[in-house]
């Protein structure tokens, strides 16, 4: 008898009937607390004269309290004789298919999300046990796996911590279940499994495919004798395009020996996994999937677990609230892929409702945008985002923004053409989306935030760099849950070890508000109200008021040996609002000094590791300076490597930094860049031995970085950054006799890198007139003229030492020279590409150099790992500083 419209269950009324589930009729209802529509589940009044069937309802009610997954219908509450699920919009898979069959991609995507929430399930010891179209939902946020009211706790599975096991209520040789889709097992009345749910699975792949039934019969015998004793006739018969590999795993499900099939859902979801990543070409068996790396399948395992806890979602068992589960997982790059975590590309970002995941990763050279879905387990690049850097999600995850060739662009996260916003200088650093499609970031590594609409426009200053403290860069927003609020990383030439620092800002006003001091980039995440950023290599997370913008309490470690490169403050970590936190460990900043030869082959290696930069060999190539971050303490420090003992010995010893060192043409100097009294960096020359203390050559309230020194000694090169210029980046020399300055290359863009010929009458240097970054020659003095050497990128140009070739790192991070001719004019030959280099930076910083011959180079190169280190995705991240 149904229920009529306006009666009242509790809080919840009914407004029509929408279906009958195995164990009840369903309502839609109106929730009068919460003000929405929820699905309800209604006990048949015969059930309340039949003890056992309303055991078995109120078995279901605990079943699916259990099971938190975002591709199972969630439970909200259960009252005396009805349960209250989620209202799902949609339509169920079998009306779906009355259709017809559905296309390959649609099968696929619906195969991994039901194998996923089966997974769940069977973990928790659950088998199903009627798993059908019937029961399976299409939404718009993916699959629905409904009505455990069959289900059972499988037999020596684990059940949670707390549950109470019942004795099951078929004795054997009792059938429950729909027809079509039992496994042989079950219609001769032995116990199901999570390989009965295996079999049914295949049943519904089947059906997805093919557009019919894999079982058929007229009557119940014939029916029943068909899925015993015969098998379904060939997919690729029915549908010929369907990938072999596809067919293959049906055709394991529906194995009649539960020993033949597939033994987990887990192992049907990688193999689903793996046709879709191989696409159409997926012809080989996919069993072959099944012989990869087990350290591969490892990760997919959990990047499943980890989606079933991507929701913060309250547990209910018979009504008491549990507390959220802390889940951890590991998640290793695509097939072929590597993670591209630098200070130039940025960090792993998360969407908010914490269910994918963009990154950087590069194969064959190319860097693009990955999107890897957390609940599906599957990764897919986005397709015309080669060479992006610091992705960010749009509120609604619709919307994936990055920069890329001089442009803030923006792409759908499903796919589709990038769109540009505004142009951008070559090094930008991050960016936030509020609810309002308002972006701000930051356009380069010495700018102020700016601000501009999601569809496009004029970007505007909404930070300003404070010229009194010496900042000189804004970076890394993120959005505060008001929308109008954001905090940043702000960046100081003065200050000593606090002089970076984080600070709230506000799109309403100029007005900024210091939060603490640090050096990394900051995250607010909603779950617990925890500020979180990186110190020492250490995640810790601080109470953070977000109304009142005010920090308390001690910070607290949340993970150790966070992947952070220094010389950009870049930390490897993300969170998402809703509870989910992803960080990698790894190398980071560290690296070595290794020699190759012009094939890229190692020849020779040195004793020197750690966050190295700028290493340089002496004239006599006998010697190797270098910059090092000091573990003790704030700042780098130069070091001397004797390359025939291989000893390494400290050369400064000032509380700030000091890098960018340069050898005079005798070997008995080295000029560097130098922290002064005020902050800054300035040019300072040191005798090599030691012997005498450093002497500044040239102060200005600028930042200063050296790059060369001629071979006559009179000039040193060094790129300068004026917070009151508006050239950028600029070229200047030292005439160290005289003490003096002059700019060589100054202009509207940004010029680096500058490196004299031998005979010092021609500069190679870097400059982003272009909107990307090229190498160019041109004399010295300069005559107004310069020759563009590369066309599709290039960094940090190189002489021979006989000046007939000039070395330079491509775009695509490979080592490449050119023949070079002076006179009686200038000739380049066709750049040609030697070997790929795996170097620390790309054109701003020298993290290799050739040896006197061009025979050998000295490469800075990050240091190697067994294995590639996964990310660690944590759900319900907040409880770990509870315990």
């Amino acid at each position: 008898m149904q229920i009529v419209a306006g009666t009242r269950l509790g809080p919840y009324e009914v407004v029509e009937p929408i279906g009958a589930g195995g164990m009840g009729e369903v309502y839609r209802a109106r929730d009068t607390r919460l003000d929405r529509d929820v699905a309800v589940k209604v006990l048949p009044s015969e059930f309340n004269t039949n003890a056992q069937l309303k055991i078995r309802f109120e078995r279901e009610a605990k079943t699916i309290s259990q099971l938190n997954h975002p591709h199972i219908c969630t439970l909200y509450d259960v009252g005396d004789g009805y349960l209250v699920m989620e209202m799902l919009d949609g339509e169920s898979l079998a009306d779906r298919l009355i259709k017809g069959p559905l296309p390959t991609e649609q099968v696929l995507r619906v195969g991994m999300e039901i194998a996923s929430a089966l997974d769940r399930a069977h973990r928790q010891g659950i088998v199903h046990r009627d798993l059908k179209p019937g029961n399976i939902m299409l939404t718009r946020s993916g699959s629905k796996l409904l009505d455990f009211g069959l289900a059972k706790e499988s037999v020596g599975a684990g059940p949670l911590a707390g549950t109470t096991v019942q004795k099951p209520l078929t004795q054997e040789g009792t059938i429950l279940g729909t027809f079509e889709y039992m496994a042989p097992e079950q219609l001769e009345g032995r116990e199901a499994d999570a390989r009965s749910d295996i079999f049914a699975l295949g049943v519904v792949l089947y059906e997805m495919v093919t557009g019919r039934r894999a079982f058929e019969g007229k009557t119940k015998a014939s029916l029943i004798a068909s899925i015993l004793d015969r098998d379904p006739i060939p997919v690729t018969t029915l549908q010929p395009v369907t990938p072999p590999a596809l067919e293959h795993v049906i055709n394991t499900c529906l194995e009649k020996d539960p020993d033949a099939r597939w033994q987990t859902a887990h192992d049907v979801l990688l193999e689903l996994k793996w046709i879709d990543r191989a696409g159409s070409g997926a012809g080989a068996p996919a069993v072959s999937a099944r012989r990869r790396k087990m350290r591969e399948r490892g990760a997919w395992l959990l990047a499943a677990i980890a989606a079933a806890a991507a929701v913060s979602v309250t547990a209910w068992h018979f009504g008491t609230k549990q507390p959220p589960r802390v889940i951890q997982a590991s998640i290793l790059a695509p097939e072929k892929v590597a993670f591209a975590f630098d200070g130039v590309l940025g960090p792993l970002v998360l969407s908010r409702d914490g269910k994918r995941m963009a990154f950087i990763g590069t194969s064959d050279g190319k860097n693009m945008i990955w999107v890897e879905s957390l609940d599906a387990g599957a990764a897919q690049p986005l397709a015309g985002t080669q060479g992006a850097a610091f992705p960010f999600w749009s509120y609604d995850g619709r919307y994936i923004g990055f920069f890329a060739g001089g442009k803030l662009k923006k792409i759908a996260a499903s796919g589709g053409p990038p769109q540009s916003l505004c142009d951008v200088p070559p090094n930008a650093r991050g960016g936030s989306w509020n609810p309002d499609d308002t972006i701000i970031f930051s356009p380069g590594a010495r700018d102020p935030l700016s601000r501009i609409s999601a569809a496009g426009g004029t970007a505007v200053p909404v930070t300003q760099l404070n010229e009194k403290d010496s900042e000189y860069s804004h970076r890394y927003p993120w959005f505060l849950p008001d929308g109008r609020h954001f905090l940043y990383l702000s960046q100081s030439f003065s200050g000593g070890a606090d002089r970076n620092k984080i600070y709230a800002g506000s799109l309403d006003s100029k007005e900024k508000k210091l939060i603490l001091s640090a050096n990394s980039p900051p995250m607010y995440s909603r779950s617990g109200g925890y500020l979180l950023f990186v110190r020492d290599r250490t995640l810790v997370a601080q109470r953070f008021d977000a109304k009142r913008l005010e920090v308390a309490g001690d910070p607290q470690p949340v993970a150790e040996d966070i992947q952070f490169f220094s010389n950009s403050a870049s930390a490897t970590f993300g969170v998402s609002e809703e509870g989910v936190l992803a960080y990698h460990h790894g190398a980071g900043s560290s690296s070595h000094l290794v020699w190759l030869d012009r094939n890229g082959k190692e020849v020779g290696t040195t004793n020197v590791s750690g966050d190295i930069s700028a290493p340089r060999i002496s004239r006599r190539g006998d010697r190797i300076v270098y910059s090092v971050v000091d573990p003790q303490g704030p700042g780098n420090d130069l070091w001397i490597l004797d390359v025939a003992r291989g000893v390494p010995t400290r050369f400064t010893f000032e509380p700030g930094d000091e890098v960018n060192p340069a050898w005079s043409p005798d070997d008995s100097l080295i000029a560097y860049s130098g922290e002064h009294k005020q902050g800054f960096r300035d040019i300072f020359v040191k005798p090599s031995s030691g012997a005498a203390p450093a002497e500044m050559l040239y102060a200005s309230p600028t930042l200063k970085f050296v790059t060369d020194w001629s071979r006559d000694g009179r000039f040193i090169l060094f790129n300068q950054l004026d917070p009151k210029s508006k050239t950028g980046s600029d070229i200047y020399v030292l005439d160290v006799p005289k003490k003096t300055t002059t700019a060589v290359v100054q202009t509207r863009f940004n010029e680096s890198s500058g490196s004299f010929s031998p005979d010092g009458k021609w500069i190679a240097y870097v400059s982003d007139a272009t909107g990307s970054l090229e190498v160019y020659v041109q004399p010295f003095p300069s005559s107004g003229t310069q020759w563009q050497v590369t066309t599709g990128g290039g960094g940090a140009p190189q002489w021979s030492d006989d000046g007939k070739q000039l070395f330079f790192r491509s775009a695509d991070s490979k080592l490449c020279v050119v023949s070079i001719e002076t006179a009686p004019t200038l000739r380049l030959s066709i750049p040609t590409a030697l070997f790929p280099l795996r170097a620390r930076g790309f054109a701003a910083g020298r993290q290799w150099q050739p040896t006197a011959n061009g025979q050998r180079f000295l490469v800075n190169e990050p240091l190697h790992e067994d294995a590639p280190a996964p990310i660690t995705i944590v759900t319900n991240w907040a409880e770990l500083l509870k315990k």
